[in-house]
């Protein structure tokens, strides 16, 4: 087993009464039924429908205080708090950036518990493990307590990019994309099920009538890695945008038309000036041109 403290991530607690509510309310999942020690994939998005964060969120068990906790990307902590406290208008609760004494660490490639923070498996998938939210001085006992090898936050950063799974900010950009493009319905952080939320209307609408066009996918490549940010190419047509990178994998943010457009005319694709192969996650169910699995 592995451990990675990840430097990037930061803690937002929403406590108060009318937490569970107030949250239920406003972000993608359903938090009415979340139970302490399970933590939820969600997102806070814009009237339009598009992602304004992405987080984890974990209800603390009582005997812990209690309140929910949001595993969130550090550099835009402070906007989540600001977005909730302006949402909050007479609800009883209270939200804190918890950044500075609290930071997550993240475990996976075996199994392990530990009573040194609190611990909550990644609801996105199986293979990324767990995490605990800990004090950053105690990352070195948590990950002994777990029986984890501590590694460097770019060992996880790769094993994420391996598995296909987009973060935000390296793989798409908040306020810019839906829901969907950042793979957010595959990787549990829609509840279609769920009553109205800030943007519920757009991100159904693009669930029922299936025209995401645009997803955000696996690709390899060879030798240096392509650029963050490139534009990805087939042709003389641009049809994407290069995301984060790793040892021969990464992810791009692709329009699957253009791309079947491409292959059907066998151009190859280029990031930057890379040659890249495009695929799809082997744990999503979208429809992708030509069906090539990242993992084959």
């Amino acid at each position: 087993m592995k451990a990675a403290f990840l430097p990037d991530r930061g803690v937002v607690k929403v406590a108060g009464d009318d937490a569970r509510d107030f949250l239920h309310g406003i972000v993608s999942a359903d938090i009415l039924a979340l139970t302490p020690g399970v933590a939820r994939f969600c997102a806070l998005l814009s009237p339009q429908g598009k992602i304004l964060a992405d987080f984890l969120v974990v209800e603390a068990p009582a005997a812990q205080g209690g309140g929910f906790f949001l595993d969130v990307p550090r550099a835009i902590a402070a906007t989540v708090v600001a977005r909730l406290n302006l949402y909050k208008l007479r609800s009883r609760v209270i939200v804190e950036d918890l950044s500075e004494v609290l930071g997550v660490l993240a475990a996976w490639g075996g199994e392990g518990a530990t009573a040194l923070g609190l611990a909550y498996a990644d609801p996105r998938l199986p293979a990324l493990g767990m995490r605990v939210m800990t004090p950053p001085h105690r990352a070195a006992d948590v990950a002994a307590d777990l029986g984890a090898q501590l590694c460097d936050a770019r060992d996880y950063a790769a094993h994420r990019i391996a598995l296909g799974v987009p973060q935000g900010g390296a793989d798409f950009s908040y306020g810019d994309a839906f829901p969907h493009e950042a793979d957010m319905d595959q990787l549990g952080g829609i509840d279609f099920a769920k009553g109205c939320y800030v943007g519920q209307e757009v991100v159904s609408r693009m669930e029922h009538r299936g025209n995401a066009r645009t997803r955000t996918v696996p690709v390899r490549y060879t030798g240096a890695a392509p650029a963050a940010g490139s534009t990805v190419t087939a042709g003389e047509r641009q049809i994407g945008t290069m995301g984060s990178a790793a040892g021969g994998r990464g992810l791009a943010l692709l329009r699957l038309d253009r791309l079947a457009d491409a292959l059907s005319r066998g151009e190859r694709l280029f990031a930057g000036d890379v040659p890249i192969e495009a695929s799809k996650p082997d744990w999503a169910h979208f429809s992708f041109p030509g069906n090539a699995r990242a993992a084959e």
